[in-house]
């Protein structure tokens, strides 16, 4: 039987000297203090998160842990930066044997000492989007797949299918079930390609970041010896943003934690809101059976916001049944500022609004740069867009690029300034390359008998495209797309003359591109809505030349096509979508679009699916919760569609979910032309 022998920290190294009960209030220091074990801290918006995890690290190398044993994980670089520069400044001890960093790095430097396990050699490398796009599309060519008839996905297509069915641990018929029921007929040769896939990796030595996680949780079930020495090496795992875990990340966290080692995770269950992307919030709900006789910790205490937007938020969560109860407190004074709930007539009068408030607050000494507004979904952020632009406002985009920036809208534009402009060889060939069959090389041959057919220097405009196109050469891959192409072209110029805008671009989304949409991009519906809020935009235009005018001017920056886009200002308002303003805050905060359909979705509200409501309405929370002062929540009572005319918008049933006197109604009136006060 072996002799145990205990080593012992040396006597050299001396405490940090940090005061945790004057560092940390109550809540944080019962949890930063709490003994080895499981652990769980639900740690509310604005509650020191961060903090909390910083000083737990401090306080394990201040209590004999040696910082080898400490295993941090987190969902970015920068977080797992931040909080190890923290623990650094805290603590007197060497922190260099840390092994701080996301899920992804620490997979990748297990992987790198135990490759040769799982047939790979410590060289492999690691596949970034393009080079898995690439891998792809050299397996789909040797599955040999008849794609003449109908799309087959796209490379991006599948990489997020594939991804989605590692970490989610559903099939791939579940998958394409629950997300992409359009491609079902492909399952099986989808199937064949995620195959090739698979071997393709494996042949070059290579992992894709999804890989990188599955094989670590493969090596430790296949090696169990290789398993118990990461068990002996991090006895204290710290898990940041629990709520964001996947199946994957919750069996690599099992498995490194086993039955003895200590786990604290900090999360907040209601800021989870990526199931999209497949992050089980069953795991932070069912922590303390996961674990049994583990301790639940809650930090109420928030430092952002006031008391009026605390009580709000509150208020708006409760509605929600799968969650942790608890309730934020304020460590700031009443303001006596309730948020202000904004009734407007149109989007229109939303963006005016919305840019007329903000030059107020600015006159009244907030700068520009402690404002956001804050959106469901991009497309929604398109008159904001204008009306800042209009104005002079500057403004920075984290949910994407600029609206009329967007590859699909410049694709859709390409349709109608062709037909206008029968020289534009950009347009043209741009148009010609979202076929199938149709590269560079064919698309050019194109646009050579164009040119010799004569009618790019015609005044008139073709009475029917399809009569001229149709008599060219195209490859057989992209023939039936090409006559779908040249009926479209049909619909654009009726008789030789323009439709409106906003009936041309309804005729190439549902003529051509859509079909196109479907199968390249993964968040098509995204874009999609997208198209059709352009549509509505083009409703406004009867001249096409006037409306490609403009869509130029805003494609420019600040409405300058000279513009340097690298200059930014130092001075600049904030748009974001809610699920990119995570983890921000400002001093005020525009939430716009506040109404059933938009948000919550419309597609949800159709399903009616009960846990994917609550997630919406948790995304709700997440955006008030990033208001520090003022919190403007506005609706459209109206909703002019192109087609369909005028709409009636109905509030956002989450403006239910509070009592009335938490919030400050406005009603935003139209400017009187006839009031000599004001300007025409």
């Amino acid at each position: 039987m072996a002799r145990q022998y205990t080593l012992h920290r040396s006597s050299s190294v001396a405490a940090s000297g940090i005061d945790y009960v004057a560092a940390l209030n109550a809540e944080q220091y019962e949890a930063v203090s709490s003994p080895p074990g499981k652990a769980l801290v639900i740690a509310g918006a604005g509650s020191g998160k961060t903090r909390t995890l910083t000083y737990r690290v401090a306080w394990l190398l201040d209590h004999g842990i040696e910082s080898k044993q400490v295993l941090l994980l987190t969902f970015t670089n920068k977080a797992a930066r931040e909080m190890t520069e923290r623990v650094r400044d805290l603590v007197p001890h060497d922190t260099s044997d840390l092994w701080a960093g996301t899920f992804h790095s620490i997979g990748s430097r297990i992987l790198r000492r135990h490759a040769e396990d799982l047939g790979f050699t410590r060289s492999f490398s690691i596949l970034d989007r393009d080079d898995q796009k690439s891998m792809l599309s050299s397996v789909i060519a040797s599955c040999d797949i008849d794609t003449k008839v109908r799309r087959f996905p796209k490379p991006d297509v599948l990489a997020s299918m594939f991804s989605l069915i590692e970490n989610t641990g559903d099939s791939l018929e579940e998958i394409i079930a629950a997300r992409y029921d359009h491609f079902y007929d492909w399952t099986e040769k989808i199937e064949l390609v995620r195959m090739g896939y698979i071997a393709k990796k494996l042949a070059t030595n290579s992992m894709d970041f999804d890989d990188l996680l599955v094989m670590t949780v493969r090596l430790f079930d296949e090696r169990p010896d290789v398993l118990e020495l990461y068990q002996q090496k991090f006895r204290h795992v710290l898990v940041d943003e629990y709520q964001d875990t996947n199946a994957v990340q919750g069996q690599m966290i099992d498995l490194l934690v086993g039955k003895t080692n200590s786990l604290m995770a900090v999360g907040d269950d209601a800021q989870s809101i990526y199931s999209w992307r497949g992050a089980d919030m069953a795991h932070i709900l069912g922590f303390p059976v996961r674990y049994p006789g583990a301790k639940v910790f809650t930090i109420e205490t928030n430092y952002r916001s006031v008391p009026e937007i605390l009580d709000l938020s509150n208020a708006a969560i409760r509605a929600n049944s799968g969650r942790f109860e608890k309730d934020l407190r304020s460590s700031r004074e009443s303001t006596g500022v309730k948020p202000a709930l904004v009734a407007v007539t149109d989007p229109r009068s939303q963006a005016s609004f919305v840019a007329q408030r903000m030059l107020e607050l600015r006159d009244e000494g907030i700068p520009l740069e402690q404002m956001a507004v804050l959106y469901r979904a991009h497309f929604q952020s398109l008159e904001i867009q204008m009306e800042l632009t209009v104005r002079g406002i500057p403004f920075g985009i984290t949910s994407g690029l600029r609206f009329f920036e967007q590859a699909h809208i410049k694709d859709i534009s390409a349709f109608m300034r062709f037909v206008v402009n029968r020289r534009d060889e950009v347009c043209f060939l741009r148009m010609v390359n979202l076929l199938p069959g149709c590269g560079p090389i064919a698309a050019q041959k194109l646009w050579s008998e164009w040119l010799n057919s004569g009618w790019a220097t015609k005044d008139e405009v073709p009475a029917k495209w399809s009569e001229v196109l149709l008599k060219f050469k195209v490859p057989k891959k992209a023939i039936k797309h090409w006559e779908q192409l040249c009926f479209v072209l049909d619909e654009l110029t009726p008789d030789g003359n323009f439709a409106r805008p906003s009936d041309m671009i309804f005729s190439i989304l549902e003529g051509i591109y859509d079909d196109y949409l479907q199968a390249s991009f993964d968040n098509f519906e995204n874009r999609r809505s997208d198209i059709e809020q352009l549509s509505q935009y083009g409703g406004t235009f009867d001249d096409i030349s006037e409306f490609l005018a403009q869509l130029s001017l805003m494609s420019s920056v600040d409405g300058d096509p000279s513009g340097d886009k690298n200059e930014r200002d130092d001075e600049k308002v904030t748009l974001s979508s809610i699920h990119q303003a995570k983890g921000l805050e400002w001093k005020v905060v525009f939430l716009i679009w506040l109404v059933d359909g938009q948000f919550p979705n419309g597609r949800i509200l159709e399903a009616d699916d009960v846990p994917l409501l609550e997630e919406e309405r948790r995304l709700f929370y997440v955006a008030i919760t990033r208001a520090k002062d003022e919190l403007y929540l506005s609706f459209p009572m109206m909703n002019p569609k192109s087609y369909t005319g005028d709409v009636i918008c109905r509030p956002s049933r989450f403006l239910e979910d509070f009592p009335p006197e938490l919030v400050e109604e406005w009603q935003v009136g139209e400017p009187d032309p006839w009031n000599d006060d004001e300007p025409f």
